[in-house]
């Protein structure tokens, strides 16, 4: 057995049995064999503690002050234009709790890993920071194949995981906390937003992965129940540069609104080339619910005014909590950088973590399960609660339209928090649904 692992088991052993194992003499030869264990720091220097006494402090010593949280993002490869902004949301927060004294008087320690925007790295690396770093919550994710990938590793070993980015729904986890927006929070809303506008004819495209097959697949459904069909559907891989062929497709179909599901440096050809090829917003619009304020910045904001995007937040929401956090969040990064939807959501996730950690008392993960249910938080874009079934927060859903200096306007809100639905069980149309999830 080896001495990390020894000296877990010693810290379950009682006060008298750990005296009676010293001395018999077993503790050493457990050990290894010969070398006795240090004297404490408290020994006078020269002098040898007693076996019994050192072995007393040990659970003492192991006692730490601070309780170590993971990140886990793309820091790297086609998703790091968008993950790596969230990931400095969160380490603002972290360094924001620690600087007011910490989660039950304690520093949070941060491991930090890199997903490299690759799905198996996310799961190999959750896995890590799980088995190895041991921490109490991990911060992380973006696509739904990063989230799927980490989801059997959560649950195998009991760990928690807060996703903060919206993605297509249909699935929940005993062991993850969704801060971003669940297909009832945003494209659900946008698609009947579009129709309250006059659009019938959709073309959809996306990245070819999970989250923008199976939104399609709800927003196909949806248009159905609306008497409609898409007009075109059309996915790219992850990544993917060139785009004057699906624009040639996208103007055979004629469609009076592109859905854009595509995520990642993709989106940053994409309109490029739609912009190179003569089309503005008003002669297309698109509206985009994998773009916001970071991604715009790359973009160039001259290829995307005045096209549309439907989030739950956005730099320009105007609250106090939002004044103070935009604020920080140029303070620590520099006043050029901009706030999204995603980032807020990887910020307040951390302080929805230590609420429930504090009510609970604990790190354990059962335990702030139970406390979490119903706790509420002022966070940049308004309140959010969490759902005391589905680990999901209620969100204010917006539709807004990207201005000439990458900012968004607002042009359309729900008026409230909308509650998390993530199966759409509240919606006839999406009958059968449920069941594709399985």
């Amino acid at each position: 057995m080896s001495v990390p692992y020894l000296s877990k088991a010693l810290g379950s052993l009682t006060s008298n049995t750990l005296k009676l194992l010293a001395g018999l003499g077993l503790i050493l030869a457990v050990a290894c064999g010969s070398e006795a264990p240090p004297a404490p720091a408290s020994a006078p220097q020269g002098s040898a503690a007693p076996a019994a006494a050192a072995v007393e402090s040990a659970p003492a010593a192991e006692e730490s002050d601070t309780i170590k949280v993971g990140i886990l993002h793309s820091l790297s490869g086609t998703m790091s234009i968008s993950e790596t902004a969230v990931h400095d949301a969160e380490l603002l927060a972290i360094d924001e709790i620690n600087a007011a004294g910490g989660v039950m008087g304690k520093q949070l320690e941060v491991v930090i890993e890199d997903g490299a925007s690759d799905w198996p790295t996310f799961a190999e690396k959750a896995r890590k920071l799980l088995q190895e770093d041991q921490v109490a919550v991990v911060f992380g994710g973006w696509t739904s194949a990063s989230r799927k990938a980490m989801l059997p590793v959560f649950e195998a070993n009991d760990g928690l995981l807060f996703y903060p980015v919206q993605y297509e729904g249909l699935e929940t986890s005993p062991n993850i906390f969704y801060t971003g927006a669940t297909t009832n929070q945003q494209i659900v809303p946008a698609v009947e937003y579009l129709l309250n506008e006059g659009k019938t004819k959709f073309y959809l495209l996306g990245s070819d992965y999970v989250f923008p097959r199976t939104s399609n697949l709800i927003i196909n459904k949806q248009l159905e129940a609306a008497g409609l069909e898409a007009v075109g559907e059309e996915y790219t891989p992850l990544g993917h540069t060139e785009y004057s062929t699906v624009i040639s497709k996208i103007r055979a179909a004629d469609p009076d609104i592109v859905f854009n599901t595509l995520n990642g440096d993709s989106n940053v050809a994409f309109f490029k080339q739609l912009r190179d090829a003569g089309i503005s917003a008003e002669d297309l619009p698109t509206i985009s619910v994998s773009v916001a304020e970071e991604e715009i910045t790359g973009i160039g904001a001259d290829n995307i005014t005045d096209h549309l995007v439907a989030w739950n937040y956005f730099q320009t929401t105007d609250t106090p909590e939002n004044a103070k956090f935009v604020q920080a969040f140029q303070a620590k990064y520099g006043e050029n950088r901009v706030t999204d939807d995603p980032i807020e959501a990887g910020y307040f996730g951390v302080y929805l973590w230590k609420a429930a950690v504090e009510k609970a008392g604990s790190t354990d993960v059962a335990a702030v399960k139970e406390a979490a249910k119903g706790i509420t938080f002022a966070a940049p874009g308004g309140m959010v609660t969490i759902h005391n079934e589905n680990q999901h927060v209620s969100k204010t859903v917006r539709i807004g339209k990207v201005r000439n200096d990458g900012q968004i306007d607002e042009i359309w809100n729900s008026g409230a928090p909308v509650s998390p639905d993530p199966y759409l069980d509240s919606y006839e149309w999406a009958s059968g649904l449920r069941e594709l999830a399985q």
